[in-house]
């Protein structure tokens, strides 16, 4: 398997997109054009957010298909560039499943701060925090992550906290604290963050 094209000897649409690590994967599949016309291909690695595949023909940058594999199902995605009987896809996003309601504990405080966040086994980076509560908060995010997967945040100056994700919405979600924060503890942390 080669390297991926340079920038300057691929067609690109304009957006760049964060990619995140992908699995390598030998999966034979099926690319549907929107004038319903196939190509054999072959996904050569994938991650949530999109694949790469080898292709006979050329796609077109910013080209939507639908990418069908045997008995796995079918996804919308879109060519991110392609060069050389290579093609990068994004997957399109998910319709958002209705919100699941609970009703809040507590009542959230609008605020910007930034927090570092981690998923298990994964170095931690920089998020935004837009809202907060002693029960939960809501995030602007890197990556996409699925809705009941636990994370790590973490306040300067506190303990770090486990969290369950509760809603995503493009890449803002909203975590549920297992522990909630004492109240006193969060009335400190709001004027440390304020």
């Amino acid at each position: 398997m080669g390297a991926e094209p340079s920038p300057a000897t691929m067609k690109v649409d304009a957006e760049p997109v964060a990619r995140s690590e992908r699995r390598p994967v030998t999966l034979h599949a099926l690319a549907i054009r929107r004038d319903m016309s196939t190509v054999d291909i072959t996904v050569l690695d994938l991650s949530y957010e999109g694949c790469g595949i080898d292709t006979p023909v050329e796609l077109e940058a910013g080209e939507a298909i639908k990418l069908s594999v045997l008995r796995r199902g079918a996804i919308d995605a879109s060519v991110r560039w392609c060069s050389g009987g290579r093609a990068g896809l994004v997957f399109a996003p998910e319709q958002a499943a209705p919100k699941k309601h609970w009703p809040r504990r507590s009542q959230r405080v609008p605020l910007t701060a930034d927090v570092s966040l981690r998923k298990l086994g994964q170095n931690s980076y920089r998020v935004r925090v837009t809202d907060l509560s002693p029960h939960g908060c809501k995030v602007e995010l890197v990556e996409r992550p699925r809705i009941e997967e636990h994370m790590l945040i973490k306040f300067d100056g506190l303990e770090i906290l486990d969290a369950e994700v509760c809603w995503v919405e493009g890449f803002v979600a909203g975590l549920r604290f297992e522990k909630p924060i004492h109240s006193a503890v969060f009335e400190l942390l709001l004027q440390r963050l304020r």
